[in-house]
């Protein structure tokens, strides 16, 4: 009866080794396959990652600017959500997505990106430095006024339109992405 006890014990633990070899290859794959996705990428690649910024890629696409938003930077990009980009006019969309309307389109895509990487923390504190608010030069020339709303961050365009910052500090490689939950209009 010994001998038995010892058998099945050892057998016992050699199916206990093997699953543990095996988990362990499974997770050793698991963590292959997360350094895989969390390889760092540019601008345009992350927002190509991520579903609720389909609208802006082809906007980007069509406006060709997908070139520079991939080089160096570094860019703080505005960027608006599928859901912030059904809020536009969607005859006014549709025409700003043609080959006639590009310069408009480009216009208003560049008025959502900053020249430099601005984490929230730094809009926080440039909106504090400021008194409240702050000016945050576009890449297209004009301004968007930032400010708090509780823990909130606004951006205000030069029509007087409002927009919430609902996604922070998506970091690329060449800046940062906060997603925004209203299209931004300049003058």
């Amino acid at each position: 009866m010994r001998i038995y006890s010892k058998i099945l014990l050892a057998s016992a633990a050699t199916v206990a080794l093997a699953a543990c070899s095996e988990q362990a290859t499974d997770t050793d794959a698991v963590a292959e396959e997360v350094t895989e996705v969390a390889e760092p990428t540019n601008i345009v690649g992350v927002a190509q990652g991520n579903e609720d910024f389909s609208t802006l890629v082809t906007a980007v696409t069509l406006a060709d600017l997908g070139q520079t938003l991939s080089d160096d930077g570094p860019f703080t990009v505005f960027a608006p959500t599928n859901d912030a980009f059904n809020k536009v006019d969607q005859e006014t969309l549709s025409a700003l997505m043609t080959p006639e309307k590009k310069d408009d389109l480009t216009a208003l895509l560049t008025y959502h990106v900053v020249a430099g990487k601005l984490t929230a923390a730094d809009v926080a504190k440039a909106i504090s430095d400021g008194g409240g608010s702050a000016n945050l030069t576009t890449v297209q020339g004009a301004s968007l006024k930032a400010s708090l709303d509780g823990d909130k961050v606004i951006l205000e365009d030069a029509a007087g339109g409002k927009s919430t910052v609902t996604l922070v500090d998506v970091d690329a490689t060449n800046g940062v992405i906060h997603g925004i939950d209203t299209v931004v209009m300049p003058g």
